[in-house]
């Protein structure tokens, strides 16, 4: 690599200058400054253009992230490592992978010596430190690199007067700087001398596309090895002094409040506990190890007031959702064909358990958890425990999953909460159960669709998307807030806005519309993967699968005619052709195919579903067995894909939530609780429903910039199963998952809430709650 790039087609990125900052440090610091790019003055278009099309959520969230772009900074050590404190949580979605190979590009050193962090929460970040909305790589590619690029040409400089050679001379490569007589300098002996007194601007060209040796080729994980050996920390991993384990006796009603305790004296006497005390969620209960939390809070006795959803089924809030539908408006005298959809509660709960550690002491706070708006949290604990907002650190850890979980930061404010009570540092952990049954949710909602249509032309389509409201108190309502005044839905709610800014209509379906209408406040609900994409996209799907049998038309080639663009028939088509549409199957057995897309990628999902009795009958531990899908087959389209490998395996973990919603996870509500308290009855995708033939196919581009990824496999996957499932059983599927029906577990009771474990984790009986 030389010290000048170019030769990208015009308008690319290669070609392109970017302004930075030299930041003056003792060793070499650099940062990027960007400002929202003036769009070139385009010819309206011939008809009326999708909202998303103009402007969609990942265009807003990268506009309000952009101002603060030169407060991020990439530093070149002593040691000849690379180090970037990245402002998003890597919650096991691999973008401290992808963004040690941003680096790694520009500054031409071995992957291996990039050190990326998370950054405590910086409240001069603004909106440049929410990760969500598939827009982490999208928001952070550019300021990443150019800060990188920034630093390479300043090493470049420096390593010119050194070996008193001109620039055009040098090579970069492997972390080492070359002239042509094949004297050498490490980038780390070059730290120093490239660093700068005081703060400049400079600008800088970025490598063009067509000389990546890092970005675009597939890579493992930096963390694979910590995380299969177990030397990974994760927020209970942390040696935080005197931080003993915590946890809290939580009501039997959803956000119900402690009335009275009867034994509070007795449970803090018990041998192990510390302490107990009162707190707004509960009663909170610290001891010497967390099984003397389990027995302390099992033997708490303690009144409850009724929660906010107390006497509620989901036979009640069906009829709220109902009772608050949008109209679809006069049938038309054309055809049409129509469909009414229920999607039911299912857990927002990640893999790693709800936790926090805190301290809270002398004036100040100190908290470390995985958290993916720490700005926010940082807010929210400061005026929970009245402490200026100076005097609270938030430390960002890893978070073992997320589904949108770690947006919320409740186990923080508790841990907060109870360490200023007790005046002593907390390790707060929330049981399996409190996940469940307090935590955070997918809405219950419900989706009619109206598509009508005239010989072979879809006329116009309708959808009017009833849900329980969701919560957006996480910083993405912020965002809406701070720039309503240049949003096209700009007087609409949060809600609102997220959602016209989500969804896409990919098909020429005419004069289309899709209008959301929320309600019910009283359940603690939650951004979860792909937020209302599954569910308005599954039940597209099943009306175009419907509306292509009433024409008479297959379903695949249906689709592939309607789908407006090139791009999107183009993984459509790779599908049907991969996975052998149209193939001979047995009855009881059905392909299903189904198209998504949003900020700025596409994907289409193939599968192969087994609905025959010997399969749906299947014994099942305590479980239903149910269809299983037995092949899956995925094409996605983001354009430039910094992480091939990362993309698959985030396409793969999508392609399990979309079996999940379609056919097996949800949660059961009744009198105010929900039934499930644990993984062992809430049925995420397991081995045997999990298709043993399943195929990534990331699509070639030319693109110059990256698509969102993290959410883009869910919707998808889940409608074509859904699909699938209708063709197999000659009756389309209306209420998801389909066998919420059926509870299949004895529920564990309320009191004591914590459930005593199935297992005593010695014999390999049973699985753990």
């Amino acid at each position: 690599m030389t010290g000048s790039h170019g030769g990208a087609p015009d308008g690319g990125i290669g070609r392109r200058r970017f302004l930075g900052y030299v930041v003056a440090a003792p060793t070499l610091v650099a940062a990027a400054e960007l400002v929202p790019p003036v769009p070139p003055a385009a010819a309206a278009p011939a008809g009326l253009p999708e909202l998303t099309e103009l402007l969609d959520l990942n265009d807003v969230m990268t506009a309000a992230a952009l101002p603060t772009s030169a407060l991020i900074s990439v530093e070149v050590r002593p040691d000849g490592t690379v180090a970037f404190a990245l402002p998003r949580a890597e919650v096991g979605q691999g973008i401290t992978t992808s963004t040690a190979m941003l680096i790694a590009e520009e500054l031409a050193v071995p992957l291996e010596r990039v050190r990326v962090t998370l950054a405590d929460a910086r409240p001069e970040l603004l909106f440049n430190q929410l990760t969500g909305g598939s827009n982490t790589t999208i928001s952070t590619y550019v300021p990443i690199r150019v800060a990188a690029a920034i630093a390479r040409d300043r090493l470049l400089a420096a390593a010119a007067a050194e070996l008193g050679t001109p620039v055009t001379g040098l090579t970069l490569k492997a972390g080492v700087i070359s002239d042509r007589s094949g004297r050498g300098l490490d980038l780390g002996a070059l730290a120093e001398k490239a660093a700068s007194t005081r703060t400049q601007q400079v600008s800088v060209r970025l490598a063009p596309r067509e000389s990546f040796t890092v970005i675009g080729r597939p890579h493992n994980r930096v963390d694979a090895r910590d995380a299969v050996t177990g030397r990974k920390k994760f927020t209970m991993d942390l040696d935080i002094p005197d931080a003993r384990p915590t946890m809290v006796c939580r009501p039997p009603t959803i956000n119900g409040k402690v009335g009275s305790v009867a034994n509070l004296a007795e449970v803090r006497a018990m041998p192990g506990v510390t302490d107990a005390v009162v707190i707004s969620t509960g009663v909170a209960v610290r001891a010497e190890t967390f099984g003397q939390c389990i027995d302390a809070v099992r033997a708490l006795k303690v009144t409850w007031r009724p929660g906010t959803a107390a006497g509620k089924s989901d036979e009640s809030v069906l009829r709220e959702l109902h009772a608050a539908e949008l109209p679809l408006g006069l049938r038309p005298p054309t055809p049409v064909v129509e469909g009414a959809f229920t999607f039911y509660f299912s857990s927002n709960s990640a893999l790693e358990p709800n936790c926090a550690i805190a301290d809270v002491r002398d004036g100040r706070a100190e908290i470390w958890s995985s958290l993916k708006s720490p700005i926010v949290a940082q807010q929210a604990i400061a005026a929970r425990l009245g402490l200026p907002v100076g005097k609270v650190t938030v430390h960002v850890t890893e978070g073992g999953g997320s589904f949108g979980r770690r947006l919320f930061f409740d186990a923080a404010l508790e841990a907060a909460e109870v360490s200023q009570k007790l005046g002593k540092p907390v390790r707060l952990m929330w049981h399996r159960a409190d996940d469940s049954r307090q935590g955070r949710t997918h809405p219950m909602a419900i989706s009619r669709v109206r598509v009508s249509y005239l010989g072979g032309t879809v006329l116009g389509y309708k959808q009017r998307h009833t849900s329980v409201s969701t919560d957006l108190g996480h910083g993405l309502g912020e965002i809406f807030t701070a720039l309503a005044a240049r949003l096209p839905v700009g007087d609409a709610g949060f809600s609102q806005m997220f959602f016209h800014l989500s969804q896409a209509m990919s098909y020429d379906f005419g004069i289309s519309s899709r209008l959301l209408a929320e309600t019910d406040k009283s359940f603690n609900t939650g951004s979860m993967r792909n937020v209302y994409s599954p569910d308005v996209t599954c039940a597209r799907e099943l009306i175009v699968d419907q509306l292509a049998a009433r024409m008479g038309k297959d379903a695949y080639r249906f689709r592939h005619d309607f789908l407006g663009d090139e791009r999107s028939r183009a993984v459509l088509a790779k599908v049907a052709e991969a996975g052998g549409w149209g193939r001979p199957m047995q009855p009881g057995t059905a392909q299903g195919i189904a198209f998504h897309a949003e900020y700025k990628s596409v994907s289409a999902c193939l599968v192969e579903i087994d609905c025959r009795p010997e399969t749906v009958n299947r014994p099942i531990r305590d479980g239903v067995g149910g269809p299983r899908v037995t092949k899956a087959v995925f094409a996605v389209d983001v354009g430039l894909a910094v992480n091939p490998r990362g993309l698959e395996a985030q396409m793969m973990g999508g392609i399990m939530d979309g079996i999940a919603l379609a056919l097996t996870s949800s949660l059961h509500l009744r009198d105010g609780y929900f039934l499930e308290a644990s993984w062992d009855n809430y049925f995420y995708t397991r081995q045997w429903n999990t298709p043993p033939d399943l195929r990534i196919i990331v699509m070639p581009s030319i693109s110059d910039q990256p698509g969102g990824a993290g959410e883009l496999g869910v919707a998808a996957s889940m409608a074509a199963v859904a699909c699938a499932y209708g063709r197999a059983t000659g009756t389309m599927p209306t209420s998801f998952p389909i066998n919420h029906g059926t509870l299949s577990f004895t529920p564990k009771p309320t009191v004591p809430p914590i459930p005593p474990s199935p297992a005593d984790g010695l014999n390999g009986g049973g699985a753990s709650a």
